[in-house]
């Protein structure tokens, strides 16, 4: 689950990982308000006005601007909420903001030049161990960075029975170049940070950038915070910080439904019983000609009530000129499957696409025969290969 810079941010402080102090916005004059806030709090005549999406690459998209007055609060906060922001992680579509982020300025002049890195803590699957990626070279561009002079970006492993341990964090301080106060300072900005990452079951941390002030002070000017949802029912607070209007309206209604659905660009829906299958049968509708247009798994227990919220989210993707239902009968049965099928259709009412179904298993026949007699525009399939051949004849 993403959740919100400022949302990652209040996480990282609870921990003891210092940050860019900010206060969130909805409309200007609550920025206007923030920003004075953060000068009698902090002395910071300027401030940063950040929008709050689900996406890395604001500032690239024009969704990062200083201002360096109460003025410029007030325009720059007009010109941000409420824009369609696009940004690489957005795709072409973009996000439409609706909060920003009023920030404190980090970048004072002091003793020492200010120095960006990158860091971020997170599973290496390979591995089975936890590791922590960093790099002198914070900022923007790190994606670049990564692709052009991987060299830069090192690891650390982290043991997971004994932990991180002291001279992991300073090992890294060290290999960020640092020395006397950011040096000890870095130590603990790791040690912290590492221990917000495991305590808040999440699946990833990414701090870009992480700032050496010039008074050498470390400190996260940037947190995305995505949590494992397997582990929020161990953070119900946590839980709450989920924005449904960031993420795609569908793939929340079939949440709903506890269905897995994963929306795709092509033209032939699909609904299948288990996550294995539904790839296969990805991969059918490909060999068939077609493109799927999504990935969903109706879970193990497929009835009535679940293939129709299936059918209602698939018809509302317009671009979907055919269904295919493959379930394979294990735990349900397939005759009891192909009813929920047809009781769907029929409550639905009249479905403008041709719709296949394939069901193998427990008591296949059975239900390929209900489907054929139920006189409803239905083509039935047992063999994987017929439901593929289905799928060619009602795509041409």
């Amino acid at each position: 689950m993403n959740i919100h810079e400022y949302q990652g941010k209040a996480i990282l402080k609870s921990f003891g990982v210092r940050i860019q102090e900010g206060i969130v916005a909805d409309n200007p004059e609550q920025a206007v308000e923030a920003a004075k806030k953060l000068k009698q709090d902090y002395n910071s005549d300027w401030v940063v006005v950040k929008a709050q999406i689900h996406a890395g690459g604001r500032g690239k998209g024009g969704g990062v601007k200083l201002a360096k007055n109460i003025d410029e609060v007030r325009e720059k906060a007009k010109e941000i909420i409420g824009m369609q922001l696009v940004t690489p992680q957005t795709g072409p579509a973009g996000k439409k903001v609706n909060k920003v982020l009023i920030a404190q300025d980090v970048y004072y002049p002091g003793a020492s030049e200010t120095k960006e890195f990158y860091m971020s803590v997170l599973l290496d699957r390979s591995r089975g161990r936890n590791i922590i990626m960093y790099s002198t070279e914070g900022g923007m561009d790190i994606e670049e960075v990564a692709e052009k002079t991987p060299h830069l970006i090192q690891k650390e492993e982290i043991d997971p029975s004994i932990g991180l341990q002291g001279f992991q964090a300073r090992k890294i301080a060290f290999n960020l170049g640092l020395s006397g106060a950011a040096f000890k300072d870095m130590t603990k900005f790791v040690a912290a940070l590492y221990k917000a990452y495991e305590a808040t079951d999440s699946s990833q941390f990414e701090i870009n950038p992480v700032l050496k002030t010039s008074d050498d002070k470390i400190l996260a000017v940037d947190a995305k915070v995505n949590l494992d949802e397997n582990a929020l029912y161990r953070h119900a607070d946590y839980a709450e910080l989920r924005d449904l209007s960031e993420e795609d309206p569908t793939e929340v209604e079939a949440g709903r439904s506890n269905l897995n659905y994963v929306k795709l660009d092509g033209n032939v829906g699909c609904m299948v019983n288990g996550a294995g299958l539904a790839m296969a049968t990805m991969d059918i509708i490909k060999i068939a000609g077609g493109e799927p247009a999504n990935f969903l798994d109706v879970g193990g227990t497929a009835n009535a009530e679940t293939v129709k919220a299936g059918f209602n989210i698939i018809l509302k993707d317009p671009n979907v000129k055919a269904i295919l239902i493959n379930i394979f009968g294990g735990i349900v049965r397939c005759d009891r499957v192909a009813q929920g099928v047809i009781d769907a259709y029929q409550e639905i009412g009249n479905i403008p696409v041709p719709i296949i179904v394939r069901l193998q298993g427990t008591n296949a026949e059975e239900a390929k025969k209900l489907i054929d007699e139920s006189g409803l525009e239905v083509f039935s399939a047992i063999q994987l290969k017929e439901a593929a051949d289905l799928v060619t004849k009602v795509l041409s």
